[in-house]
C-alpha cells in the first residue's frame, strides 16, 4: 500500500475534527476524498503530508512512517495545497529551482525537467517573470508543476481545480490519469463531484471527522440506498443533505 492511515486522528481542543480514520491507497490508483465543508478533509491531507501532527494515529506512505522518518516520507510526496503560498518576488524557473533545492536534487537535470514541466503547464514564457505577475490559474499550474519536479510516487492535492479554466481542469485530469498509469498514487480531496465520478477509481466520503462511505461509485449509489443517480446524488444521501 502506499497510503496507510491507521485511527487518524485530530482534536482542536474539544472539537473532534478526524475521528480515528482508517483507509489505504494502493500503487497507481486515484483516490477522491469527498465531505462537506468542515469535514475533516482539509485537516486529513495536512497530517498525511506531515504539515500538521495527529492526536493519535499514524500515517505511512509507501511504507515510511510519518511520525518516525518524516524526511524519507515527505521526500516521495508531491503536495498540493488547496491555498498555495508562493514567493511572489521569484520568476517561475526561480521557484521551481528553489522547490529542487528543498527536496536536495542537484542541478544536473534541473533545467531540462523544469522546462518540460513549465512548457507542459503553458507556463514556459512566463518562465522569467515574476510569480506576482501570474493569474491566480497560473499560480496553481505552478504548484503543480513544481509538485511533480521530483517525481514523486504519491501526490497528494487539495482542491486541484480551484482558479484553473475548462482547458486546465481537462490538461489536469489526463495527467492524473496518466500519472497513475505509471503507477503513481494520487489522493485528491475535492468539491467538484462530477471530477471526482470522472478519474477516481475509489471514493471515500468523511462526515464529521469520520470515513462514513468508501468505493466505486456504483458501489456508493448501493450504500446510499439508490438504484440510480450520480455521485452528487449519492453524496446528498449519505451526508443527509438531500431535499425532504
Amino acid at each position: 500500500m502506499m497510503i496507510e492511515l491507521t485511527n487518524l486522528t485530530k482534536r482542536y481542543g474539544n472539537n473532534l475534527a478526524v475521528d480515528h480514520l482508517n483507509l489505504t491507497v494502493e500503487k497507481g490508483e486515484i483516490f477522491g476524498f469527498i465531505g462537506p465543508n468542515g469535514a475533516g478533509k482539509t485537516t486529513t491531507i495536512r497530517m498525511m503530508a506531515g504539515v500538521l501532527g495527529p492526536t493519535e494515529g499514524a500515517v505511512r506512505i509507501g511504507g515510511i512512517p510519518m511520525a518516525t522518518d518524516p524526511e524519507a516520507a515527505k521526500r516521495i510526496i508531491g503536495f498540493i495545497p488547496d491555498r498555495p503560498f508562493l514567493y511572489e518576488k521569484l520568476t517561475g524557473m526561480e521557484f521551481m529551482k528553489f522547490m529542487n533545492d528543498l527536496y536536495g536534487f542537484g542541478d544536473g537535470l534541473f533545467r531540462k525537467n523544469a522546462e518540460k514541466l513549465l512548457i507542459q503547464f503553458s507556463l514556459f514564457d512566463w518562465a522569467d517573470h515574476l510569480v506576482e505577475a501570474y493569474s491566480h490559474g497560473m499560480k496553481q499550474r505552478l504548484i503543480i508543476a513544481s509538485a511533480l519536479l521530483h517525481e514523486p510516487s504519491v501526490i497528494i492535492v487539495d482542491e486541484p481545480m480551484v482558479g484553473l479554466d475548462p482547458a486546465g481542469i481537462r490538461m489536469v485530469k489526463d495527467l492524473f490519469r496518466q500519472l497513475a498509469g505509471n503507477g503513481t498514487t494520487v489522493f485528491m480531496s475535492t468539491h467538484t463531484l462530477e471530477i471526482a465520478e470522472d478519474i477516481c477509481n475509489r471514493i471515500g466520503v468523511i462526515h464529521h471527522g469520520r470515513l462514513i462511505a468508501l468505493g466505486t461509485t456504483g458501489g456508493l449509489r448501493g450504500t446510499a440506498m439508490l438504484h440510480e443517480g450520480d455521485l452528487e446524488d449519492v453524496f446528498l444521501r449519505l451526508t443527509g443533505k438531500e431535499n425532504p
